[in-house]
């Protein structure tokens, strides 16, 4: 029994939405000595070049020292203060996958059309997801706030839908625990 692990798979795509998640997951990672943690990327795979699987680096999607722009892309805001308490998730955030990194994989997967196309998205990571025997799936998710997305669904929810392994959902964290995030261990 003491060479259980939790395996758990958190999509990364760079937004707001999987930033969210990635700090949920965090605090899953501190609070869960079993949990093994594999950040996957999907890209578009180059059809010129051979396929080739390469490790994938969270700190390319949330990096340590951000710039302006990327915070506007993430944030879809600008004021100092969010700028502020954002830096302090973000440095926080790395901190503990940095520090639990034995436990804590990355992978990018490829995909063979335009990642505009949820389907071929979705098969990837479940595919990848069942191959590897993960026990969770999370990903970030803005809820459908959209007729496209009330029609033809988001990429998290038609993962939710076709997904024989469990799948948490996070959506934008609320204060109370970002600021019971930013005061716990390891503050």
């Amino acid at each position: 029994m003491t060479d259980f692990k939790f395996k758990v798979l958190l999509y990364s795509d760079g937004s707001h939405q999987a930033f969210s998640a990635a700090v949920y997951t965090a605090t899953l990672l501190t609070n869960m000595p079993t949990m093994h943690l594999t950040v996957v990327q999907v890209t578009e795979r180059n059809n010129d070049e051979v396929a080739m699987r390469r490790k994938y680096s969270w700190i390319d999607t949330w990096p340590v020292s951000p710039t302006s722009e990327w915070m506007k892309h993430v944030l879809d805001e600008s004021d100092t203060e969010t700028t502020s308490e954002y830096q302090k998730i973000l440095t926080k955030t790395n901190g503990i996958f940095l520090k639990n990194g034995p436990r804590v994989n990355q992978q990018t997967l490829y995909s063979d059309t335009s990642l505009t196309e949820i389907s071929d998205t979705v098969d990837v990571i479940l595919d990848y997801a069942t191959k590897n025997s993960f026990n969770l799936i999370v990903m970030g998710t803005r809820g459908l706030s959209s007729l496209k997305g009330l029609i033809f669904g988001s990429l998290a929810h038609t993962v939710l839908n076709r997904s024989v392994i469990p799948v948490l959902l996070i959506k934008k964290l609320p204060q109370d625990f970002i600021d019971s995030y930013l005061s716990g261990p390891n503050a």
